[in-house]
This record gives structure tokens, sequence and C-alpha cells, in this order.
């Protein structure tokens, strides 16, 4: 019986095989029709084996960037060329596409996005988190609401440690709509805990409807009148204070 179901069973590619082992399932799974296109286009060995690689990093960053935009939690999709620059003069285009190129979460600064309810705060800090995500960063976005009831909820099980960690992780931490609500005291102390374990070692983009100077009226804390909060949100050392109204 063992000898009939051997012979009759394919014989296995020692090349699908080891492509497998070596993960490379874009070429895998493709390497018939990637043959066919370079024999068509009589491509080199070298430019075939460039061929390949192409298609398989062009897989992987498919797949990472997918998974990343899952991860993220936008609440919707939202993309750089869907702004209506027009409609908010205010905003300097310049300065949001020198934010898309994402250095700044490569050097851990903060960027605040402060203005009136409707003028996009939201689609931007978004559609840069989506950018960031395409430059290979990692990203997470939450409202400030959901944040602090998140760190208060760790907080009372006695893992407010292990939550401060998960959200130290992402290179940029996407926080929207801080201040339109009042803090609770221990709120606000809880969100200070957070700012400084990020504190230049990941980026954070904030959006609020209110400017800094009234963030303190809108807390009960005193956090918020501590010069060492404001210094850790909006300074860094190798970072400047970035404002867009």
């Amino acid at each position: 019986m063992t000898r009939a179901k051997k012979a009759t069973e394919a014989p296995t590619d020692p090349l699908d095989a080891m492509l497998a082992r070596l993960q490379l399932a874009g070429i895998r799974d493709q390497l018939d029709s990637l043959l066919d296109e370079a024999a068509r286009a009589n491509l080199s060995a070298r430019e075939t084996l460039i061929l390949l690689c192409e298609r398989e990093i062009a897989r992987k960053d498919h797949r990472r960037i997918e998974m990343a935009l899952k991860l993220a939690h936008f609440p919707a999709v939202k993309e750089l060329a869907g702004f209506d620059f027009e409609a908010q003069p205010s905003i300097d285009p310049k300065q949001i596409r020198d934010l898309a190129a994402s250095r700044w979460i490569a050097n851990g600064e903060n960027v605040l996005l402060l203005g009136p309810p409707g003028v996009g705060k939201t689609h931007l800090s978004v559609a840069l988190g989506r950018e960031a995500i395409l430059a290979g960063y990692t990203v997470q976005f939450t409202t400030a609401t959901t944040l602090v009831a998140g760190l208060a909820k760790a907080h009372g099980e006695r893992r407010l440690d292990e939550k401060l960690l998960a959200l130290s992780k992402p290179k940029l931490l996407i926080v929207d709509e801080l201040g339109y609500l009042p803090l609770e005291p221990d709120a606000a102390h809880l969100f200070f805990q957070l700012v400084s374990r990020r504190y230049e070692t990941g980026a954070m983009l904030i959006t609020s409807n209110r400017s800094v100077a009234e963030w303190a009226p809108c807390s009960p804390s005193r956090r918020f009148h501590d010069a060492s909060f404001l210094e850790r949100l909006v300074c860094c050392k190798r970072a400047r204070r970035r404002l867009i109204w």
C-alpha cells in the first residue's frame, strides 16, 4: 500500500521546494509566467534574475503595506492627493509635503496639527500616517478619548506598564482630537506617562481644536501646566516644534 501510494504521488519539484524554503512565495507562485515574460523580452540570465527579485520585493512590500494599514486602525482611507488645499489656504502644501517625506519620524519628532473643527486635521493625520507606512514605518492611530480610556483600564487592571510598552512600539503614534473633551486628572497623568515613555524614541502626531496654551484649561490636572510635559511633547534635542494652523 505504501509503495503504491508513493508511486502515484507527483514528484516534488526541487526548485519549488527551495523557493518555499527561502520564503520566496512571489517567485514560486509566478515562476512559469515570469520565465515566459523573460523569454518574450529576450532577457539575459542576469536580467531575468533582476526581474524575479523585483517581483518578489513588490509582493512582499504589498503584503507588508496591506498588513500595516490594517494594524494602524485608521478610521477611513485618506490620501494626500484627496486633500483640498484650496479650501484651506492657511495650510502650506510645501510643509505637508515635507512632513510626508517622514524624516521627522526617523528623528522621533512630534507634530501638532491644530485648528478648528472641519478643516481636515484627521484627513491629514491619516494621510501622513499612510505615507509613513509606505516609507516603512509602523503606525498606530487612536482618538484621545479611546487612548486615555485604554490607559485607565490597563491601570485599573494593574497592567499599565504592558499597555505603555505596546503604545511605545509603533514608530508613529497618531492621537486624534486631543482637548476635544476635558481630561480628568488621572487621565491627564496617564497621558503624561505615555508622552514621557515615547520621548525622543518614537514620533507622535497629535490633532487638536485647541492651541497648546488652551490645553491646561481643558484639563483639571496640573500636568498640562507642567513645563516638562510641554517640553517632551513639542520639543526635542534633534527636533523643531512643528505647528500647522
